[in-house]
């Protein structure tokens, strides 16, 4: 299953579905088959976005925390700032222009 992001303010944005649950999750949206953020909702939802990668930033690391982790594992690591950087883009886009953004999956 995917999630499928849209707005008439950016292109469309497709996540797979553990990724797209996460991200709408976050938001403080109910994950499912589909949904939308407000041009209201958007400021909270890029605000507590960008604190989830904070909170995931300021935690150690496997290696950090005692854990083996070779550097082919660090590299294809996948961080959560990797994963909602172009979907804050399309918040703000949507901000800009005063869209919602709709999903369905």
């Amino acid at each position: 299953m995917l999630y499928k992001f849209k707005s008439r303010a950016a292109a469309d944005l497709i996540m797979l579905e553990p990724q797209g649950r996460q991200i709408v999750t976050i938001m403080g949206k109910t994950p499912g088959p589909s949904g939308i953020v407000t041009a209201a909702q958007i400021p909270a939802a890029i605000a507590a976005l960008e604190a989830a990668v904070a909170a995931e930033e300021a935690q150690p690391s496997g290696d950090e925390a005692g854990e083996e982790v070779t550097e082919q594992e660090r590299m294809e690591a996948v961080r959560l700032r990797q994963r909602v950087a172009p979907f804050i883009e399309m918040l703000r886009r949507s901000a800009a222009e005063q869209v919602d953004v709709v999903w369905g999956v």
